[in-house]
């Protein structure tokens, strides 16, 4: 095959066969929505870098992006692999393709995809609609609710793509500090958003634009994110700004890490809805808000911008387990961290594939964005949407070897109370997991011979100082956390307590 696609013979078209490899400005995208719009793929890219053209074959649902550099390609290609993009609540497929560029013709397919190109290009912003800067202050006053950096970009986006975000407190007030690619977006963002309520009637915004011109962001973490550099640490020193001036207004923020079911941690935020208004973030789009900003009720508080998913979107395809070691029970255990499993099903002829119905919508996305690529008995787990609205149990008499369970009357759901406290404590698998109901007979060696008795390594081990029944457990990789925590969740420590476990959002 050439390595220039080409735009008039994509009747005869086969698309890249190959799996993802050698790098390339070309970027493959498959498995799009049938009636995919030419903004929506390259809105993919923008955060990334500038798109510079645009294959769209939409017989095949698939799209060629052409980045303006490789290394924007790179960036793009390892994000998505870590975070799979979803567009209208279906997960696509991004690729490199062995197409080095892209040679496209006049058609009318072309030309649209072209428009497309010139209008949501950052390169192309029309100068008189300049406004006096691309960076917005933003101030949340009357903080009753908690408010998160995932939160401001959930409803930002809706007007441009936010490619750098920071919140702090300063003055006993909450803050942010948010970067547009152009000034019409910020312009836009203001006109529309200033004085608006994110929760009824309180967290109102007051917004202005920034005298910065832009942000340095150092880490990507729930203070400080920079959409366009995925590789950067999450640290924990505070982020910093070009201007040395603001680094005084650096306070530990009043935010908790995630105050409500459905708070994301990978960035964007795998929420999707069907836009009103085309949003330029991948895989997030926010409908048109009439008025005060809509807001839900949902575990928690009232929170805006992010309806759950319907109904039917409550079953997960879990792919690329380990047949060998997978079992529904470990499954229950893994997913429940993050909802209430009711029915897990591992695929009798294709023993790697399972599914696993969540009881709504949002447990089964908030799963989703933190499970996917987390590596399972030695391989990385692939969490998508599936198309079933439920798991089927096998007929009387139809007995499937065990490997369809029903959990929905389980005594070991985290979240059955409404507003559990379980909701503030979902974090992202980490090394260091969160030990409770640890009896006081129950000592720091016993825990740790128990914990290594798998032949996983313990690295540090530190009861909280006021509360024995606590203690944070430091593990030799994510992995062996992952597999102690289904291991150990729910085991009998005695004189009646049986040990809970979860993911840590600290380190010792």
């Amino acid at each position: 095959m050439s390595t220039t696609a080409n735009g008039n013979d994509s009747k005869k078209f086969k698309g890249d066969i190959r799996g993802p490899g050698v790098p390339s400005r070309v970027i493959h995208i498959r498995k799009l929505p049938n009636d995919i719009t030419e903004a929506e793929v390259i809105s993919l890219g923008l955060p990334f870098g500038d798109v510079t053209n645009l294959l769209m074959l939409k017989a095949k649902n698939q799209a060629f992006l052409e980045m303006n550099s490789e290394e924007a390609a790179q960036n793009m290609v390892g994000y998505y692999s870590t975070v799979m993009p979803i567009i209208r609540h279906y997960p696509v497929f991004v690729q490199f393709s062995n197409h080095k560029e892209l040679k496209t013709d006049n058609s009318p397919n072309q030309e649209r995809a072209q428009a497309a190109l010139r209008a949501l290009s950052s390169s192309h912003v029309d100068a008189a609609v300049a406004a006096p800067s691309t960076v917005l202050r933003v101030v949340v006053e009357n903080l009753v609710y908690p408010v998160t950096l995932d939160a401001l970009c959930q409803i930002f986006s809706k007007f441009g793509t936010v490619l750098r975000i920071i919140v702090f407190t300063k003055n006993s007030q909450f803050q942010a500090l948010l970067q547009y690619p152009d000034g019409a977006s910020a312009q836009a963002a203001k006109l529309s958003l200033d004085g608006q309520n994110i929760y009824n009637g309180c967290c109102t915004l007051r917004i202005s634009f920034s005298k910065l011109t832009s942000l340095n962001v150092k880490y990507n973490n729930e203070k400080s994110r920079d959409f366009t550099r995925p590789d950067l640490p999450s640290g924990d020193s505070q982020p910093t700004l070009e201007h040395p001036a603001m680094a005084t207004a650096f306070t530990p923020g009043i935010i908790s890490a995630s105050p409500y079911a459905g708070a994301t941690h990978g960035f964007p935020p795998a929420f999707t809805i069907q836009p009103a208004v085309s949003s330029h973030y991948p895989g997030l789009t926010v409908p048109t808000l009439p008025g005060a900003l809509a807001s839900l009720s949902l575990p928690g508080a009232t929170r805006l911008g992010f309806p759950p998913i319907p109904a039917g979107h409550c079953v997960l395809l879990v792919s690329n387990l380990n047949p060998e070691r997978v079992t529904p029970h470990c499954l229950f255990i893994l997913f429940g961290v993050y909802g209430d499993v009711m029915r897990v099903k591992i695929l009798f002829n294709k023993k790697e594939n399972a599914l696993v119905q969540m009881s709504d919508g949002t447990q089964a996305q908030l799963a989703m964005s933190h499970l996917n690529g987390q590596r399972l008995h030695g391989k990385p787990l692939r969490v998508t949407l599936s198309k079933h609205s439920s798991v089927q149990l096998p007929r009387e008499g139809h007995e499937d070897q065990g490997l369809t369970k029903d959990y929905s009357n389980s005594p070991l759901h985290r979240f059955k109370k409404p507003g559990s406290k379980n909701y503030s404590n979902i974090f992202p698998p980490s090394a260091t997991l969160h030990l409770s109901n640890i009896p006081p007979s129950v000592v720091e060696d016993d825990l740790k011979m128990l914990f290594s008795s798998s032949g996983a390594m313990v690295k540090a081990f530190k009861f909280f100082q006021k509360d024995h029944k606590m203690a944070l457990i430091q593990m030799g990789t994510v992995e062996e956390a992952i597999e102690s925590l289904i291991e150990f969740h729910n085991h009998d420590l005695g004189e009646n307590h049986h040990l809970r476990v979860s993911f840590s959002k600290s380190s010792i």
